[in-house]
C-alpha cells in the first residue's frame, strides 16, 4: 500500500496518535505524518503510507494555512488555551482595529521566532516539552520563518466584564511557523499579555479541508475494501518539481542511483532545484545538482526501484 492520505485530525489526539491508529487500521508499519499538530488543534494532517513516506519532507516544505483566535489579557504556560495562566494584563479598554491590524501586519514577511518550551523541537537530544514538564528551561535556537499573510477575519470583541479582547484571524505561512508565537507577539506589539485561544489548520501539503477524510472513514473504507479510493498517488508529493520523463535505457541507470549529467536528461541547462524523474508515468527518483561536478546531477532520493 503506497500513497498519501489527507487526514482530518480531530481535537484530543496527537499527530502520533493518528499514525498509531492508522498503522492498526491499515495493517502496515510504514506510516508517517507530514507536519505535527498539537492535541487541541484540529485540521489537515497529510499522512504518507508505504513509499509515500519518502515524500514527507517535500509535503512539509509547502505552505500551510490556519484559522484561529487571539485573546489579549492574559498569558499561559503553553501560549494556548490549555496552559495555566502565568500573567494577567486586564484591559481597561479595547484596542482599536487599526492598532490590532498594524501589530499583525508587522509580523508579515521573514521573521525570527524562538520555539515555545511546550513544543517538539529537540535541544541536546531532548524535546523542549520534556524540559518544560520537569520545570526546566533551556536556551532555544532562533529560527527564520516565512509569514505570507496574517490578517483579522472578525471584528475585535471586547469583554468588558472579563477585561479581555479577542478576534478571529487567518494566517498563511511556511513550514516551522509557530502560530502560538504569532499570537503572543501580537500582544507584545500592543504591550499586553496574549495567547492563542483557538486554532484549526485548513490547508497543508497542498490539501484543503474539503479533500480530507476522518479515521472513521478510513476504517470503513478498509472494511469495505476500497481504501485505494482514498489514497492520493505519491506523485502528488513531487508535483512542484520539474518533471522529466525518461526511456528504458536511462531508467536502468536511474534505478541504480547513478550520477548523471543534466544533458543525459535532455536538459539545456543545469537546474537550480531538484527534478522529478518519471518512468512509465510513475515518479521513480529525484535528482539534484552535484556541487562537485560542473554539469553533474546526483540522486536526492530514489523513490522506486521497480515499476509495475
Amino acid at each position: 500500500m503506497n500513497g498519501i492520505l489527507p487526514l482530518w485530525k480531530e481535537r484530543g489526539m496527537t499527530s502520533h496518535d493518528c499514525v498509531f491508529r492508522l498503522r492498526k487500521i491499515l495493517h502496515t508499519k510504514k506510516v508517517g505524518h507530514g507536519g505535527t499538530l498539537d492535541p487541541d488543534v484540529d485540521g489537515v494532517l497529510p499522512i504518507c503510507i508505504g513509499k509515500g513516506t519518502k515524500v514527507i519532507e517535500f509535503l512539509t516544505d509547502s505552505g500551510k494555512e490556519y484559522e484561529g483566535e487571539i485573546t489579549l489579557g492574559y498569558a499561559t504556560t503553553t501560549e494556548d488555551a490549555l496552559g495555566e495562566v502565568v500573567k494577567r494584563d486586564l484591559l481597561t479598554g479595547p484596542f482599536s482595529t487599526e492598532e490590532i491590524d498594524q501589530a499583525m501586519q508587522s509580523l508579515v514577511g521573514e521573521i525570527t521566532q524562538i520555539p515555545p518550551m511546550y513544543s517538539a523541537v529537540k535541544v541536546n537530544g531532548k524535546r523542549l516539552y520534556e524540559y518544560a514538564r520537569n520545570g526546566q528551561t533551556v536556551e532555544r535556537p532562533q529560527r527564520k520563518v516565512q509569514v505570507d499573510s496574517f490578517a483579522r477575519t472578525s471584528p475585535p470583541s471586547y469583554q468588558k466584564k472579563e477585561q479581555l479582547q479577542s478576534w478571529r484571524f487567518k494566517v498563511v505561512c511556511g513550514k516551522g511557523t509557530y502560530i502560538r508565537i504569532l499570537a503572543v507577539d501580537v500582544g507584545k506589539k500592543l504591550g499586553v499579555s496574549a495567547h492563542m485561544s483557538d486554532l484549526t489548520r485548513i490547508k497543508s501539503g497542498g490539501f484543503t479541508k474539503q479533500q480530507t477524510v476522518t479515521l472513521e472513514q478510513v476504517q470503513t473504507a478498509v472494511e469495505e475494501n476500497h481504501i485505494d479510493d482514498l489514497l492520493v498517488p505519491i506523485e502528488y508529493g513531487v508535483q512542484h518539481f520539474q518533471r522529466i520523463d525518461i526511456n528504458t535505457e536511462l531508467w536502468q541507470k536511474v534505478r541504480n542511483g547513478m550520477r548523471l549529467s543534466y544533458q543525459d536528461f535532455q536538459l539545456t541547462e543545469m537546474p537550480v532545484a531538484p527534478i522529478a524523474i518519471f518512468y512509465q508515468s510513475k515518479v521513480v527518483s529525484l535528482y539534484e545538482p552535484n556541487p562537485k561536478e560542473k554539469s553533474g546531477l546526483k540522486p536526492l532520493k530514489v523513490l522506486r526501484n521497480e515499476v509495475s
